[in-house]
């Protein structure tokens, strides 16, 4: 009888976690873990660091204009003996550098083809996309992490209210069966059994308060909640069943909905992007350029000798000692491991669907036959309360009704609990949580 009564605060016990005030429901702990997480901050800053990336690299294309200014003196002027070019007296040198010079520059450039460049701007247009995927597939988990962390907490948190009815409830009888054993109408033996009992649910309430604040430190912790902050779920499991009961366990998978799948096709794009644009290394670059220099050289006195230019510039690589072609093979190696990936990813998500169906049907019918246990638990209970009220049974009649009561309150606690669990696994694997 006793070790019932332990038994069923021990299946109280192992679901269970919590402390605080705060009150939030799952939906705002969701928000609240999106707004505040520091992965989700990360993923926004790489989707505006992609943002960024486009526009570098589609400045390489814009106009490139230069303004620059040199003033040099010469303090020994570069001279060359006069004799040694066989003319002019000895010891005559010839110099071959004004003194001084003051130059301007105003350069402009063109780009007018490059492959490469082509490339780079699309590759940095699907990597910001693949930037936002992995912002969704980061979001996705944190939901899935919060709603984790959630449950449990909640589970403990009604698992204590069940337990402090109980104690309510255990210490009403108690104090009925004090007063008949004063009448003479009891045994003291009565008495101290249902102090016993009532003693260990206090002790086990104390525990799984403990266990509770345990648990909701973990929440905030998956949140991104300081854990100085209070937080209590509000929540209850009607409201929660209500919320996620709504599907269809046989629903077709669907690998579109899920932002990993998405993530690894961008991800097989940008490395067929990337062999594309080294299978079209050789295509030729083809450039403008202009540049204007105005000019004031001279030694004692300074002459104007300006100079313009402009022209177009193609170059193409000929032979890059198999550099091209080996980055080439490595990025159609990267595109296969891709392609791996995804066929790996593909069976995982099937095995999750296959296993969250099976977990489904199960945690279903355990419901079912929970509930039917709890109510002829209770009933029993019912009927050992009103024997021993009306003086024809005895108290350890009571005791193990009561031990098989709080058991069968506690193993349907766990049943919901799993069952809860079960359709949000579903809706994880269909990628709709």
């Amino acid at each position: 009888m006793y070790i019932r009564i332990t038994s069923l605060l021990f299946v109280l016990i192992f679901t269970l976690p919590g402390r605080a005030q705060q009150a939030m429901s799952l939906a705002q702990c969701i928000d609240y873990a999106a707004a505040n997480h520091t992965e989700v901050r990360l993923a926004q800053l790489n989707v505006k660091d992609a943002e960024w990336q486009i526009k570098e690299n589609r400045a390489i294309a814009y106009p490139q204009l230069q303004l620059g200014l040199t003033a040099q003196h010469f303090i020994q002027q570069p001279a060359l003996p006069a004799e040694a070019l066989g003319f002019g007296e000895p010891g005559q040198r010839l110099t071959f550098a004004l003194r001084n010079s003051l130059g301007g520059r105003v350069a402009f450039q063109q780009l007018l083809f490059n492959n490469s460049y082509l490339a780079s701007v699309k590759a940095a247009r699907m990597y910001r996309d693949y930037a936002k995927l992995l912002l969704a597939s980061t979001q996705e988990k944190l939901r899935n992490q919060v709603t984790d962390a959630y449950l449990p907490a909640l589970l403990l948190t009604e698992s204590v209210a069940v337990l402090e009815q109980n104690i309510e409830n255990q210490e009403k009888l108690f104090r009925e069966t004090t007063s008949i054993q004063r009448a003479g109408f009891a045994e003291q033996l009565d008495v101290d059994r249902l102090d016993y009992v009532l003693s260990t649910l206090r002790v086990e309430r104390e525990r799984l308060l403990r266990q509770r604040d345990i648990l909701i430190d973990a929440l905030k912790f998956t949140m991104g909640m300081p854990l100085s902050e209070v937080l209590i779920p509000s929540d209850d499991m009607d409201q929660l069943l209500v919320l996620y009961g709504d599907i269809n366990p046989d629903e077709e998978l669907n690998y579109m909905s899920r932002p990993d799948y998405l993530t690894l096709l961008k991800a097989r794009e940008l490395s067929e992007v990337q062999v594309t644009a080294y299978r079209r290394e050789w295509f030729p670059t083809l450039s403008f350029f202009a540049s204007y220099d105005p000019g004031w050289q001279g030694n004692d006195k300074l002459f104007w000798i300006p100079s313009a230019i402009a022209g177009l510039q193609v170059s193409m690589p000929l032979f890059d000692g198999g550099m091209t072609r080996a980055k080439r093979e490595r990025a159609v190696l990267q595109s296969l491991q891709v392609e791996e990936q995804k066929q790996m990813l593909v069976r995982a998500l099937d095995l999750e669907m296959n296993t969250a169906r099976n977990q489904y049907k199960s945690a279903k019918q355990k419901l079912a036959d929970q509930q039917r246990n709890l109510d002829l638990a209770q009933r029993i209970h019912d009927a050992a309360q009103k024997k021993f009220t009306a003086g024809v049974g005895s108290s350890f009649e009571v005791t193990q009704a009561q031990g098989d009561y709080y058991m069968a309150q506690g193993s349907l606690i766990q049943a919901r609990y799993e069952y809860l669990n079960a359709i949000v696994a579903i809706k994880k694997a269909l990628g709709k949580n």
